[in-house]
């Protein structure tokens, strides 16, 4: 056995002993590293909010919708789509108890040979199954809809910090975009707005005075936001009022053998305006998919009205960035909107760092390229994300004065953004346009 060889052996050796020994640290004490807790540089609104964090677990089930993977042609069967979700939301911690928990997920992907399925934990700073803190509440509602492939946990660092300042925040396994159980694309393009639309309903449902749900009283589906990345990104900014174009419709019937479920979410089907739920008050798009592939046109982007907060690195080879989420900031006319953009980096602005797992010997890199940023520190990221869309939302869901930490100098570069320490905002840039009609 070459030298070589086994240093790589004790490197894998020494990276298993140490991820194991992390995971068992935090769970005894809270000054080890979480995903999402803030760094020396962290500007001002990453840092956790007032409410510790519990969360829960649970399976909905979406009756009777079209199981377009098993479509013939016109002709598309209906299944009951079941949803995983996870809940995370205020809560109150017994003396003595750590708000710790641990998640589980999956790397790799479903039915690929070459990326076998590998399961890994992490650790947050939430307190599973914990009892509610009502006191405060109702608390105003965030949706969260993942990449394809993803998970209801990949964004976890900025779930439950949100959970922490006063929402109640429920992430969505989609079911056949997972990791776990990928399956054809028509699933992901036309399962992701009515996912996000029945998890609305079904919280508005579970959160009704006299429903005894833990949600009774706690959630306020009344004021929603979206959050979405990637194919979420695509999801949410259809869900809020931006009908597809038909341009996709003819893409969707070309892989479906002539399938036209997905006609009621284009921009000029009958009636799709009317349809736009009024509870939603604002959106917030990581590097939404879509724009360079034809699936909107400046109609439907022209029906896209509420307040919407984009997020993109300008070196994005998935979704694209000028044709891409910059294309889509500037065709939402008819929005308040801001984009962020990370110089340099490129679509994996959303997500919580690469596991320890993805740098054991033999992981594949695209598992690893599936969290890892190239040019940025991901850990640096995910405190600017929970900076700035604390504002956002604290701004168009609470009502808070946070209007100071988004009306900034363009570029940040030579410039001391207000929540940011001197030199902390270097490589960003903030755009923002107002509204053509109110």
């Amino acid at each position: 056995m070459s030298t070589y060889t086994m240093f790589l052996k004790k490197t894998v050796v020494f990276t298993t002993i140490f991820s194991c020994c992390l995971q068992l640290s935090v769970q005894s004490q809270t000054g080890i590293f979480v995903y999402g807790d803030a760094l020396p540089d962290a500007p001002a609104l990453a840092e956790r909010g007032e409410y510790a964090v519990g969360v829960r677990t649970a399976e909905w089930i979406n009756n009777n919708q079209a199981d377009i993977l098993k479509a013939k042609g016109a002709s598309v069967p209906a299944y009951n789509r079941a949803l995983k979700v996870e809940i995370w939301y205020p809560a109150v911690i017994p003396a003595g108890k750590a708000a710790l928990t641990s998640y589980t997920d999956v790397l790799g992907r479903a039915n690929d040979s070459l990326r076998p399925l590998h399961s890994f934990q992490f650790s947050g700073r939430s307190l599973r199954d914990a009892a509610p803190q009502y006191t405060g509440g109702p608390f105003p509602l965030v949706i969260v809809s993942h990449g394809f492939p993803g998970s209801r946990v990949l964004l976890s660092y900025l779930t439950e910090n949100l959970a922490s300042k006063g929402y109640v925040v429920v992430a969505i396994d989609h079911t056949e975009s997972t990791h776990a159980d990928a399956a054809g694309f028509a699933s992901t393009l036309l399962n992701r707005a009515p996912d996000i639309l029945f998890v609305l309903n079904q919280v508005a449902s579970l959160s009704a005075q006299g429903s005894h749900h833990f949600l009774s009283g706690l959630a306020d589906a009344n004021t929603t936001a979206l959050i979405g990345y990637s194919m979420g990104g695509y999801g949410v900014l259809n869900a809020a009022g931006a009908g597809y174009s038909r341009q996709l419709a003819g893409f969707f019937s070309t892989i479906t053998n002539g399938s036209k479920a997905i006609e009621s979410r284009l921009a000029d089907y009958p009636g799709f305006n009317a349809s736009t739920d009024k509870r939603i008050k604002a959106v917030v798009a990581f590097a939404p998919w879509g724009m360079e592939r034809g699936v909107w046109d400046s109609t439907g982007l022209k029906n896209l009205i509420v307040p919407t907060f984009f997020i993109a690195g300008n070196q994005d080879d998935v979704s694209g960035y000028e044709k891409g989420t910059k294309a889509i900031f500037n065709g939402a006319v008819n929005a308040d909107r801001y984009l962020l953009t990370y110089e340099n980096a490129r679509h994996n602005t959303a997500p919580n760092p690469p596991p320890p797992e993805t740098m054991q010997l033999g992981m594949k890199m695209d598992d690893y390229y599936h969290y890892a940023e190239p040019a940025w520190n991901e850990k640096k990221i995910n405190n600017i994300n929970q900076h700035f869309v604390s504002a956002f939302l604290g701004i168009y869901l609470k009502q808070k004065e946070y209007g100071k930490y988004l009306e900034l100098p363009e570029n940040a570069n030579g410039h001391t953004w207000t929540g940011f320490k001197p030199r902390t905002a270097t490589g960003l840039e903030l755009l923002h346009a107002t509204a053509l009609k109110k």
